[in-house]
């Protein structure tokens, strides 16, 4: 397919490869899950069925990926150890922790109902990640005992904090108790009065959960004389330990030494300061345009599974549109968005600080989001259809310097949504006519726009006449809504905001299917990148 002239947009993107021989470990963790567990009923200090919801997303994340080779998880987090030779997706880290996050998220929305049957998911669930490179398995050692303690300790903590309250404390009283405390006092406590000794709690509070993958055999077929054929396979399956980074615990999993290596003995104690120092992160540079791009993963095998319409699945694309809409709703940084097929690309204004313009904790949060909408909001486009497997997306963010360069690059996305949606028309059409998938690439094979264009009137198709949501993708943004639809009423609300110097129409989120490479698009929406507000700080010369 030809390139155009916005192709220089990819420069600007940077590499964030993970070195080798660094361990790889991916830390989610709930994003505003204090909230989210009041508003579902979640038993205070900890609810089994939510920690064993976490616990089946994350053994569907080690089997669906098998460089993932052990989970540890507690509350709302859970840490993947990905294995020491992996290249899963070259090692880039941006790509790794979106695809987990993703996953995991899509994971957990999907398996709600098998958890709370009687309760129905009225917050999107939604994670964040990061990268934490550990420069050695003694690194990977701390880190596991580390995260074990902080199990341990919160656990401990929680469960004094909530068994005072329920005795009749109050909150700021339960927590002045136990300031300064230490785990022996609170043991005490809790067995002096309420009679819990805290080491019969149930091991998944105390000790947490790890996801590991174990060697099994499968039946699946018997020969004539009655013989069983075993096919071996790895299964994900949890397990629970008093201390997980001990050699006793590693060595009884196979998968862990021959993917990582073993573990010494013991380890001294490590500050968490200097574990927190193999955190793989970066900022976003200052007053640059941030862009963080969401693409479908597998989304070919995904489109064939639940079975959308070629070239294009107009209820499919209206899903990826609502999804969109839903972040630029909820997140004001963003201030644009435009989607084509399975990928959307989110515009943050340019003094945005969200997260600090940390570059994991942005790209998690969206995709994160993007993947549990999309979950959340399927029935409501294929009311008939479940999903065999949970859709996922990998995100990337790009800073760009300028407005100039930023609508480059979108216009580099709506060039890709004609060329790629022009190819595809064509190619679906003679897949339809009887050629093999082989013989319809050879057809188009170095033809231009024109000659596709003839070869779909053959077909009797106009491509001009297509849908426009095809040809020109789909963009987001908030636009002015004003009372009333009349010129007088326009005109009224205009010479109000002009006399005031502020906007007083309301904002509404909006989908307009329109050419974004044309300058008439950005003079007629101004306020998008605003440049509205920086036409009225324009000091004239003298």
């Amino acid at each position: 397919m030809a390139n155009s002239k916005y192709e220089y947009v990819k420069r600007f993107e940077v590499e964030d490869e993970v070195m080798y021989p660094n361990i790889i470990v991916v830390q989610i963790a709930g994003r505003n899950f204090h909230r989210f567990s009041e508003e579902h009923g979640f038993e205070k200090p900890n609810d089994e069925k939510a920690l064993n919801l976490m616990n089946a997303s994350a053994t569907k994340v080690l089997e669906n990926f098998s460089d993932v080779v052990f989970g540890y998880g507690f509350s709302d987090e859970y840490s993947f150890v990905l294995k020491k030779e992996t290249t899963f997706y070259q090692r880039r880290a941006s790509k790794i922790l979106s695809i987990i996050v993703s996953f995991f998220t899509s994971a957990y929305a999907t398996k709600w109902k098998e958890f709370f049957p009687l309760k129905e998911l009225n917050l999107s669930p939604s994670f964040r990640s990061r990268i934490i490179c550990c420069a050695s398995m003694e690194v990977l050692q701390a880190y596991l005992a580390w995260r074990q303690s902080e199990c341990h300790l919160n656990n401990q903590y929680n469960t004094c904090l909530w068994k005072l309250i329920f005795s009749g404390t109050s909150e700021k009283e339960a927590k002045e108790i136990l300031k300064g405390t230490q785990k022996q006092e609170k043991n005490e406590l809790l067995f002096r009065q309420f009679g819990i000794n805290y080491k019969d709690l149930p091991q998944i509070l105390r000790q947490g959960s790890c996801a590991v993958k174990i060697k099994v055999e499968d039946i699946v077929k018997y020969r004539e004389n009655g013989a069983p054929v075993k096919r071996p396979r790895k299964k994900a399956v949890i397990v629970h330990s008093e201390n997980i980074a001990t050699k006793g615990f590693w060595n009884n999993y196979s998968c862990l030494t021959e993917e990582l290596g073993s573990l010494g003995e013991g380890i001294n104690k490590i500050k968490p300061e200097f574990l927190r120092s193999f955190k793989f992160q970066s900022k976003l540079m200052l007053s640059t345009w941030i862009v963080i791009r969401v693409d479908g993963c597998h989304f070919h095998r995904f489109c064939e599974d639940n079975g959308f319409q070629k070239p294009n699945d107009e209820q499919a694309l209206k899903l990826m549109n609502s999804c969109a809409i839903s972040l630029v709703e909820m997140c004001k940084d963003i201030i644009f968005a435009y989607g084509v097929s399975d990928e959307f690309s989110f515009v943050l204004k340019k003094d945005s600080l969200l997260y600090q313009r940390h570059s994991s904790e942005i790209i998690s949060a969206i995709v994160s989001l993007f993947s549990s909408m999309y979950v959340m909001k399927w029935k409501e486009f294929f009311p008939e259809n479940d999903f065999k497997e949970p859709p996922y997306f990998d995100g990337r963010s790009v800073c760009y310097p300028s407005s100039k360069i930023l609508r480059d690059y979108l216009a580099w996305r709506q060039v890709d949504c004609h060329i790629n949606n022009q190819y595809n028309t064509c190619f679906w059409m003679l897949v339809k006519s009887g050629k093999s998938r082989t013989e319809a690439q050879s057809c188009l094979k170095g033809t231009q726009a024109q000659e596709k264009n003839e070869l779909l009137a053959q077909f009797g198709i106009d491509y001009d006449a297509l849908p426009i949501m095809f040809r020109m993708g789909s963009s987001v943004f908030r636009d002015k809504e004003v009372a009333g639809s009349s010129l007088e009423n326009s005109l009224l609300q205009k010479c109000k905001e002009e006399l005031s110097g502020t906007d007083i129409g309301r904002d509404k989120v909006v989908v307009e299917h329109c050419n974004i490479i044309e300058e008439s698009f950005w003079k007629e929406h101004p306020r998008i990148l605003g440049e509205e507000a920086e036409e009225k700080h324009v000091i004239p010369l003298l």
